[in-house]
Order: C-alpha cells, then sequence, then structure tokens
C-alpha cells in the first residue's frame, strides 16, 4: 500500500501539508507559530501510534481507566544532523480500578506487536519504555 502526502511552501519558513486522511497542518519552524516542528511531529507520531493501540486494547479488555497520557522523553544528537537516539516513553494511567497485569499487557502488545512508528523508531533509536500506575 503507499501512502501519499503533499507538502505545500507557504512563505517563509512555513509549509501546509496534507495527510492521507485530507486533513491539513502546519510544519514551522518560528518561534511562536501555530506549526508544528518537524522532529517534535515524529514524536506525536509515535506516542500517537501506542496511544490508539493502547485505547484500543483497553476498549477491548473492557477495563477501568480513568485518564491516560504519555509522555515522550527523546535525546537529540547536538551534531549534524541532529536526530533523536534515544527515546523513553512513559505510559500513565490513572484510576481508582485499575488492572495492572492487563494494562501492561495492553501497551507491550502496542509496543512489540502493533505500532509500526515504534517499529520504525527501533531502526534508530534506543527505546525505553515506562509503565506508571496512579491508583486514585
Amino acid at each position: 500500500m503507499t501512502n501519499h502526502i503533499t507538502t505545500k511552501w507557504l512563505g517563509e519558513m512555513a509549509f501546509e501539508s496534507t495527510n492521507t486522511s485530507g486533513n491539513t497542518f502546519i510544519i514551522d519552524t518560528a518561534e511562536g507559530s501555530e506549526g508544528l516542528r518537524p522532529k517534535s511531529l515524529m514524536l506525536s507520531a509515535l506516542s500517537g501510534c501506542s496511544g490508539l493501540d493502547v485505547v484500543s486494547l483497553i476498549k477491548k479488555m473492557k477495563l477501568e481507566v480513568d485518564e491516560f497520557q504519555m509522555d515522550t522523553i527523546a535525546n537529540l544528537t547536538e551534531e549534524h544532523p541532529k536526530h533523536y537516539d534515544a527515546v523513553t516513553i512513559e505510559y500513565h494511567f490513572h484510576g481508582s480500578n485499575l488492572n495492572e497485569k492487563k494494562l501492561q499487557r495492553a501497551v507491550d502488545l502496542s509496543v512489540e506487536k502493533y505500532c509500526g512508528v515504534m517499529e520504525m523508531f527501533r531502526q534508530f533509536a534506543a527505546l525505553e519504555i515506562k509503565v506508571i500506575f496512579h491508583h486514585k
């Protein structure tokens, strides 16, 4: 399957990119702009991909979770071309009735089997996965 996106220069340092769903967003490097920075977008794609997997599994397993958040922390090299060489993803689950074993399984399935963006990151960065439970 082939994916095709279009990215059009808007002037200055801004681009408009249309994704495969037909939605558009701005890519920019200027401070204070509404645009998204390219490397940050990669981290959002990583956490978003895995998060979608995890939420799908939470629903499938009928698990109770009040709040779910991921923090993605990446090390950017200092030499050009600057790139991420190490990434930590923290999966934070909040709730009063958390099934830790099944939630851990949901994260493991995303990380090891389902998330294609995770597999891409594995090609160039060391990944560390942390699952943190916040019981209410």
